[in-house]
């Protein structure tokens, strides 16, 4: 018996004309590769700076469902892509846990960070759902406006990751403070074991309201030390993703602890998710070796190689897909598309993949 298969998941030819991402998902050998691309929605498209302009702030744009529809669909309006991932944020949840987050244009996200033990007292779950109802409404819309065959993907942060944007601030060079507060039990398990039962609540509510995929985003996964691995980064999705699958035991879950290394075999592992999103640094011959035997694959092209398009796309493109279309596969990029990407450069890599 394969690890697919112990995770329930059967490997075989779909004829049942199940939306593409979700087959591969399953185990199912489809086909055409399933296609998607992580933060698809957003700056590079003019579409979207249109959008943007016309609110006050990046969190305004979030909450408004009928704006995060329109950014949501306006990529599936223009390529041929196989799911549609919410437009929303991972730090939704600390605004919705009563800190305070602005977003600046140019800087990112600004946080109040937390100082102590008595900040992380304050955070409060218990008007959490409701202040991110918005948010479930445009899951809903969403629901009834995508194509028949395109899969709609609910996403948050892992809870380290979201505990290091609290922690430092936002954005850091040298997470200093965040590794000090991980060295102190006393302080930091209690902020990770209340983003754990954050991030579940949240993806639950995502889930409720017709999110058909699930995507955790370990965005600093990279940073952490090897012997601190597992307790901070494995465990708390093991958890969210056993709670998910309790709830609703078909919704696939996706995970992507970026920079995580040869530590990604036994993450995937130990989760239980079914597929993980492998950033472009891990060698495609490792993957086949020690991923795709156990777990969709989900990945892994350079950001920057979109941007460059033309004839060094494509040949980087179809080494990804002759090497990893052996096994179960989804294409996607190691990072989110940058802004700074030539809209008309995802045509041709889709082209790429879909040929």
């Amino acid at each position: 018996m394969t690890s697919l298969e112990h995770k329930g998941i059967q490997r075989n030819t779909d004829k049942s004309g199940i939306k593409p991402l979700l087959s591969v998902l399953q185990g199912k050998k489809i086909e055409r590769t399933p296609l998607w691309l992580m933060r698809q929605a957003g700056r590079y498209l003019p579409e979207y700076r249109q959008i943007r302009a016309g609110v006050e702030s990046f969190l305004e744009l979030c909450y408004t469902p009928k704006l995060a529809v329109e950014v949501t669909m306006q990529p599936i309006r223009r390529y041929d892509l196989d799911a549609a991932i919410l437009f929303s944020d991972i730090l939704t949840i600390p605004d919705a846990l009563n800190q305070n987050v602005t977003f600046y244009e140019g800087k990112g996200p600004v946080l109040k960070r937390l100082e102590d033990k008595n900040d992380v007292i304050h955070l409060s779950l218990d008007h959490m759902t409701y202040h991110l109802a918005p948010v479930y409404e445009t899951i809903r819309c969403l629901s009834s406006s995508l194509p028949p065959a395109v899969t709609l993907i609910g996403f948050a942060g892992a809870p380290w990751t979201v505990a290091t944007y609290m922690i430092e601030g936002g954005i850091s060079r040298d997470f200093s403070r965040v590794k000090q507060w991980m060295l102190d039990d006393k302080l930091f398990q209690p902020l990770i074991e209340i983003l754990t039962e954050a991030t579940t609540q949240h993806l639950l509510s995502q889930i409720a309201a017709g999110a058909e995929v699930i995507q955790i985003f370990e965005t600093w996964a990279g940073i952490v030390p090897e012997d601190e691995f597992r307790r901070w980064v494995t465990e708390p999705i093991m958890k969210i993703t056993k709670a998910i699958h309790e709830s609703y035991p078909s919704i696939p879950v996706i995970a992507f602890p970026r920079g995580a290394g040869i530590q990604y075999e036994a993450f995937a592992i130990e989760t239980n998710v079914q597929a993980v999103s492998v950033d472009s640094s891990v060698p495609l011959t490792w993957i086949i070796d020690h991923l795709q035997p156990n777990v969709v694959v989900q990945g892994n092209l350079d950001p920057s190689v979109l941007v460059a398009g033309g004839n060094i796309m494509r040949e980087k493109v179809q080494r990804i897909l002759d090497i990893l279309e052996r096994g179960s596969f989804v294409f996607n990029l190691g990072h989110g598309i940058v802004p700074k990407t030539p809209f008309e450069h995802v045509t041709q890599l889709i082209d790429v993949v879909r040929a």
